[in-house]
């Protein structure tokens, strides 16, 4: 089964920008659906940023937006995430999952997930 792995987190400023980065092993990752999910503490995880296994299909939630950008180059079985405009409301822990069924907004749905990066925006 597929074995993913998050890089890029970090300390930020409002307004600045991250990309974070999703590097899976075994597997077949060019046939998953790969997803950002966010949790904040003492929240539920929930779903930011979704691309099918083509890259043609993308979604994403309505508080992220048009900031940031998911993207995935496949000869290199990694999905980034392009975070840009950062506000303390966008700290939390960013997990990537992969599936191979079709894009889905609930975490239940994503059976492969990676350790989490943490995210932290200060104001």
């Amino acid at each position: 089964q597929v074995q993913l792995v998050e890089s890029g987190g970090g300390l930020v400023q409002t307004g600045d920008s991250l990309r974070l980065s999703c590097a899976a092993s075994r597997g077949s990752f060019s046939t998953y659906a790969m997803a950002w999910f966010r949790q904040p503490i003492g929240k539920e995880r929930e779903f930011a940023a979704a691309i099918t296994w083509n890259g043609v299909g993308k979604s994403y939630a309505d508080s992220v937006k048009g900031r940031f950008t998911v993207s995935r180059d496949n000869a290199k079985n990694t999905v980034y995430l392009q975070m840009n405009s950062l506000t303390p409301e966008d700290t939390a822990v960013y997990y990537c999952a992969a599936t191979s069924r079709g894009v889905n907004r609930a975490p239940s749905a994503w059976p492969y997930w990676g350790q989490g990066t943490q995210v932290t925006v200060s104001s």
